[in-house]
Parts: structure tokens; sequence; C-alpha cells
């Protein structure tokens, strides 16, 4: 059964989307069946992939509001063993109208469910607020990865955020667990990222990954192309960093698993 890992922040432009894209693409570089689900309006996910979310016919929508099935609406990305399940245009419009709807924050789970057992991890790719689209990430999730920017106003919501997933634990999933928090955009010739990373272990302090993704403009330049940045350019820096952190959480994994079997 898939590990499903929910990448999530409130606040945007901390990384969230090219974590979410490179290391779901380092995963499958490894050898893992990795789906990645962009359940963000913008997109961001699918056109980053190479993917026209324009031309596309169905998406993530029509499987939360029970049109399609997840299968039905997979795209190959180029890498094998890389699936999307992309975001289109309609998507936008699934906060308004779920709202009414029976079991809405459940959707996702919902349609996961049967698709699980295909891979070795879904990454679900949210949107950067804490709206219904959001809490259907929370909920279909085993453990959500938190991507901090290395700045002052990126910690700002790190609050509001662990208090809604206590909320989703306390009342509608407990098994809901937190996997950690990896630093985006770290540059090391400053102080400021040394000080943003301190008070991170206040909030996380056994759960901060040792990978640091580093600022780096490939990164920003990969998407432009519809490419992750292990294809785009696999010996920079920013590849280099999303490799380690794939094979920290297939590392993390096994040790789970391991621990489980001795208990």
């Amino acid at each position: 059964m898939a590990k499903i890992i929910a990448v999530v922040n409130q606040k945007g432009g901390v990384g969230k989307t090219t974590t979410s894209v490179n290391l779901a693409a380092y995963l499958a570089r490894l050898g893992k069946f990795v789906l990645l689900v962009d359940l963000d309006p913008q997109s961001n996910a699918t056109s980053g992939l190479g993917i026209d979310y324009r031309n596309l016919n169905h998406g993530i929508y029509d499987v939360l509001i029970g049109r399609k099935s997840m299968p039905e609406i997979i795209c190959n990305t180029s890498i094998p063993g890389y699936k999307v399940a992309p975001a289109t245009l309609d998507l936008a419009g699934a906060n308004i109208e779920l709202v009414n709807e029976e079991q809405r924050e459940f959707r996702l789970h919902q349609a996961l469910h049967e698709s699980r057992s295909h891979y070795d991890y879904i990454i679900i790719d949210c949107p950067p607020s804490l709206g219904l689209l959001t809490i259907n990430g929370l909920l279909a999730a085993d453990e959500i990865l938190i991507p901090v920017q290395a700045e002052y106003y990126a910690l700002e919501g790190i609050a509001h955020l662990l208090h809604t997933v206590k909320l989703l634990q306390d009342n509608l999933k407990p098994e809901l667990a937190i996997m950690g928090a990896v630093i985006t955009m770290f540059d090391k010739r400053t102080s400021l990222s040394d000080d943003v990373l301190q008070q991170l272990y206040q909030y996380f302090p056994s759960r901060i990954f040792r990978t640091v993704i580093p600022r780096n403009v490939k990164l920003s330049e990969a998407p432009s192309h519809g490419k992750s940045i292990c294809e785009y350019d696999p010996e920079c820096k920013g590849a280099s960093a999303y490799e380690r952190l794939a094979r920290e959480i297939i590392e993390l994994e096994s040790s789970v698993s391991s621990n489980n079997l001795i208990s």
C-alpha cells in the first residue's frame, strides 16, 4: 500500500510545489512507483511537468465531484514510474461546489483508496491555504511534509497550520502524523537562515529533515521547461538536495517498517 504524503504550507512561495514535483521525481528515479496529485487550482505541478492543463478534458476536480475515477484522469510523465493526477481550471470552483456535499472532506481519501495499492508513494501538492481542498489533502494523507522557507515571515503561519492538524487529529483522523519539516531556499551565506533554522526546532524538535534545500536558480528555471530538476539539470545543487531528501524519506520509511516488524 502506498505511503500517502501531503505536502502542505498555507503560505505561498515556500517551495511547496517545487518540493512535491522533485521529491516525487527522485522517488521514481530510485525505483519507486509514484503518483503526484495536483490539488492546487494554480496547476503549477501539472504545468511544471510539461502537461498543458488548459487542453485537458478531465482532472482531479472531476474525481472530487464524482464524475471520474482516479485511474481515468492520470497522466504519464517522462520519468518511468512517475504519474500525475493533474489539476485543471475547473478545480478553482471545487471549494464552493463541494461545500454542501456529504463527506466533502473525505472525497480525495475515498478516491485514492482504490488506487493506493498501485503505488509506493502518493504525493499530494496542497494549495497554499487551509480551505476545503487542503483539508481533503490532509485527510487523505498518512503523513504531512511541511516545506518551510528560511525566512522569518515563513514561520508566522506554522502555529496555525499545526493547530489545524491537531483539530483534524482530535476530530476526524487521529492517525494523521507529521512526517516533518524540510527547510527550503536556504542561503548559507546569511545568518538569517541559521536563525530561522534554530527557531524551527522549537516547533519540530525531532522532526526536521537533515536535508536542506538550497536557494538555487535551476530549481526556478526547471518548471518553465516542463521538467523536474532531475531532467533539467541533474548536476546542480538543488537536484542533489532533492535526491538526498528522497533517499532520506525512503530510509525513514524502511526504519519505521523494521521497527513495526520487531514490535
